[in-house]
């Protein structure tokens, strides 16, 4: 059988060479998540001791599942929905959420691209745009929303997004935002219009040039002051956070999301190795390679935002020192930032009424390195922020723009081809249209769906797609994956499988962790997960000028109507599952049955045999 499936699948496209390969896979693994993400949890989550969790979910969950998407591509020669249907036609399901999965994900993660392109065009005007208030209808002063926020906060919620006040006002259709993200859609059609011809070309520029710009901004930020505060802050554990069930669960949820598993794109493009390739150390080399980049963009932002923290800190002390020495009528040589505490410790000695009726800012560093932020926050507000202070701000915002694009858009393979291979695998489309055609289609088809996150309430659905479409499914998805392979094709059928592709059996480490380990482990995640959903109605944080906290977020439950389609969106991609299996059995044993009605012993007819040998 295995020969038949392998002649089979001669014409299959092939790499060009094994760099062209693991570029891809790390630069599908490798994501926004690693920058905005990972830095965020170390932050809040101790420092140095999230990576504790982290490397263990690595060592246990992220490496095997890894290397079993991997190595059952390369020996099965297929797409998702083609590898779990050759295992058993009862895990078609499987396949079938995995593209689902990786179209949900890619229509919102090709927005947040679009919006990148949008600031990338803006970081060429001079000053930058979100580094100063506009000036109001009347341009008698400045925009009072503006004022009461910060320049950057107006230039993402106002200026970019321009957000309706909760996710029930739609809004219309921005007609920038339409623009970017038909930019951002051509932008994966071209790369993707030869399918792995094409993309095997791009990766070399988008899987490295992140690095690149990476390097520099650090180089550039360990020269700034503060750098060193960012880090230390960064680093320092908290060895007691340990103890909190939460900070497990993330790590865990990260390694998992970060290393871009259960969507079928690792799995088709392992599919176009040659079969006796070393999937083993390509496993490997992919996930140390995912979590070293997470680390070393951590120090290269936060030696940013040490920067941003330290500029901010020392505009307090000034204003301060300013209102001091107008009040109590001080030279302004007297008074310097070096010896502000020791100036205010003396005033609250000496006049400690009059110390009191000063408007005197609380000026702490620790309070500004607190001032944590993930995902849009970190990429569009604070990291903003920090680079308006940079000498040369221009630059530095093209730089990380196009870092933050490239790294998208190499994610985005991953997540394309996870659709259209599984598409070719179920015949959807006839024989003769061509694959230019078929790409064109899917992204004319995410384009259009990807239109939602256009109007004024996009950014809140960006986020209810960003919370809920890759979270639960995927570790379903992942969980049968698992017990597919191990249960369903035999671990030693599978053992059998990696010696012929690496000339090596796998050791007992991979055994232990593919039979109980992982398994176990995903099954302990996914429940924890959806018990700490269920404690609490989800909500949202919306923008709205008349919240009498703002410029804070208010924070609104979502509606039920709402809520009910995040329920669908977790179950639509996984129903496929239980589905495909029942109807196969309703269909074998409707095969069965009329199987044994045909058969009549007066009529050779009933001896047709060919029909189940076929099936067999």
């Amino acid at each position: 059988m295995d020969k038949t499936k392998d002649s089979g699948v001669e014409e299959r496209p092939k790499w060009d060479n094994k760099v062209q390969y693991l570029l891809t896979c790390i630069g599908f693994a490798v994501g926004l998540g690693n920058v905005w993400r990972f830095p965020y949890l170390c932050q809040i989550y101790g420092g140095g001791a999230f990576l504790i969790p982290y490397l263990i979910a690595l060592v246990f969950e992220g490496l095997p599942l890894l290397y079993l998407e991997l190595a059952i591509g390369q020996r099965l020669r297929m797409g998702s929905i083609g590898v779990w249907t050759s295992i058993s036609p009862l895990l078609g399901g499987v396949g079938i959420a995995s593209m689902l999965v990786s179209f949900l994900v890619a229509i919102f993660y090709n927005t947040i691209l679009a919006w990148v392109l949008w600031y990338f065009f803006h970081s060429f005007q001079n000053p930058l745009p979100w580094s100063q208030c506009p000036l109001d209808e009347n341009l008698t002063g400045y925009n009072v929303e503006c004022v009461k926020s910060t320049p950057s906060n107006y230039f993402w919620y106002r200026e970019t997004l321009n957000v309706t006040p909760d996710i029930e006002t739609s809004g219309s259709l921005h007609w920038w935002l339409v623009i970017c993200l038909a930019s951002a859609w051509c932008v994966v059609y071209v790369c993707f219009i030869k399918g792995i011809a094409s993309i095997g070309k791009a990766v070399y520029v988008t899987a490295t040039f992140p690095y690149l710009v990476l390097t520099i901004f650090l180089i550039r930020g360990l020269t700034l002051p503060g750098a060193t505060d960012g880090l230390v802050y960064l680093f320092t554990p908290d060895w007691e956070i340990l103890k909190n069930p939460q900070v497990w669960l993330d790590a865990f949820t990260q390694i998992f999301f970060s290393l871009s598993l259960a969507f079928g794109g690792l799995i088709a493009f392992s599919s176009y190795n040659p079969e006796r390739n070393n999937c083993e150390r390509d496993a490997v080399l992919v996930g140390v390679i995912n979590s070293a980049t997470s680390i070393y963009a951590a120090i290269s932002i936060f030696s940013i935002l040490g920067f941003k923290a330290t500029t901010a800190f020392n505009s307090c002390v000034k204003e301060n020192i300013l209102a001091l020495t107008n009040h109590f009528d001080i030279s302004d040589q007297n008074i310097t930032a070096d010896y502000y505490d020791q100036w205010v410790e003396y005033l609250n000695r000496t006049s400690p009424g009059e110390l009191a009726s000063v408007d005197l800012r609380h000026c702490d560093l620790q309070t500004f390195l607190d001032q944590s932020a993930s995902g849009t926050g970190l990429a569009f507000i604070v990291f903003t922020e920090a680079v308006v202070e940079m000498p040369g701000s221009q630059i530095w915002a093209i730089l990380f723009f196009v870092m933050l694009f490239t790294l998208g858009l190499s994610s985005m393979f991953g997540n394309i081809e996870g659709v259209l291979r599984p598409i070719k695998d179920l015949k959807l489309v006839p024989k003769w249209m061509p694959n230019e055609l078929l790409t064109a289609v899917v992204c004319l088809i995410a384009f259009l769906t990807a239109l939602i996150f256009t109007m004024g309430s996009g950014n809140y659905w960006v986020e209810v797609f960003n919370s809920y479409v890759g979270s639960v499914p995927l570790l379903i998805i992942a969980f049968f994956e698992i017990i597919a392979v191990i249960y369903g094709r035999g671990m030693k059928t599978f053992s059998e499988d990696i010696y012929f592709m690496t000339g090596n059996r796998p050791n007992i480490f991979w055994k232990a962790c593919w039979m109980v380990i992982s398994p176990v482990m995903l099954l302990v995640v996914l429940v924890a997960y959806v018990g700490f959903q269920a404690q609490t109605h989800p909500s949202y944080p919306a923008w709205n000028p008349a919240y009498e906290l703002f410029p804070k977020t208010e924070m609104k439950p979502y509606p039920d109507w709402v809520f009910a389609i995040i329920v669908l969106l977790v179950v639509l991609p996984v129903i496929s599952i239980p589905l495909v299996a029942l109807y196969q059995l309703v269909r074998s044993r409707l095969k069965r049955s009329s199987a044994l009605i045909d058969l009549n012993p007066y009529c050779n007819d009933g001896f047709e045999v060919e029909p189940q040998e076929q099936r067999a």
